[in-house]
């Protein structure tokens, strides 16, 4: 299997390097696109990689093709890329917003997978959520779902709705958890905590917390109820969530991002 990354940027890389150092692709080195000579000068030291700056030394000899750059420069990309495809040729987007439709008609490829990656991929704890076109065969998906898998655990999803939806629950999710623990953190230091100790307490509680839910079938609802006791501190700080209606701001946060992504994918 010859695999290619066209972007070497914060995903392409995180992924490039899961895909390299699994088993997946035999004695086949991972292929590596970029127009960055630092970072092309950089890859090139490292002996998972064969780095290539121009694309028709590399795309032709590719099976799948990860398309990993930011969406405003698929103009120019897609243009550059179309005399060196092959209908054969598997192609894999990690860009935000944009369709299967968008890839089809303006690179002319037929096999297409739009996939929805998130940061904790860089540790290999990301989830993917991915769909695909109707020409890619399931030999061909689960081949896919093996190397999105080399970052952390992949999902099938039925339609794009449900990519664009996992942008505002996994995609953008990060971010989301982030906030809170940043928001924990300027409380600690507040109440006298140092730097650090106000990261131990805030990670840890997070780790913990993730921990037995990821061990049990208990959901969080259900969590939150053996924690909290009823007139004691939890419940105090519980209550003041709920009167501040911080579900539901979480909820319309969600929500923003999805309608964004649906927005970019309309207007790409």
């Amino acid at each position: 299997m010859k695999v290619l990354v066209i972007g070497a940027g914060n995903m392409g890389l995180t992924y490039a390097e899961g895909m390299a150092k699994s088993a997946l692709l035999g004695s086949q080195k991972l292929k590596i696109y970029d127009t960055d000579p630092k970072k092309i000068a950089r890859l090139s030291q490292d002996p998972h990689f064969n780095v290539y700056h121009n694309l028709e030394d590399c795309l032709p000899k590719a099976d799948i093709v990860f398309l990993a750059v930011k969406p405003y420069h698929i103009d120019d990309l897609f243009q550059h890329m179309t005399p060196h495809i092959n209908q054969q040729q598997i192609f894999v987007s990690l860009m935000a917003g944009v369709t299967i439709q968008t890839i089809s008609s303006q690179l002319g490829a037929a096999k297409i997978v739009r996939a929805m990656p998130n940061l904790p991929a860089k540790v290999g704890k990301g989830v993917t959520s991915y769909t695909e076109s109707d020409r890619v065969s399931r030999v061909e998906l689960i081949m896919v779902r093996n190397l999105l898998d080399t970052t952390g655990t992949s999902i099938h999803v039925s339609t794009e709705k449900f990519i664009d939806a996992s942008t505002g629950i996994s995609g953008s999710g990060p971010a989301y958890v982030f906030y809170f623990m940043q928001s924990m953190l300027e409380a600690a230091l507040k109440m006298g905590f140092s730097a650090y100790d106000s990261k131990v307490l805030v990670s840890n509680t997070f780790e913990g917390a993730i921990e037995l839910f990821n061990q049990s079938n208990i959901s969080p609802e259900t969590w939150i109820s053996r924690v909290a006791s009823k007139g004691g501190t939890t419940q105090a700080a519980i209550d003041s969530m709920e009167d501040n209606n911080v579900k539901q701001l979480i909820q319309d946060a969600a929500y923003a991002a999805f309608n964004r992504a649906i927005e970019l994918g309309k207007n790409s």
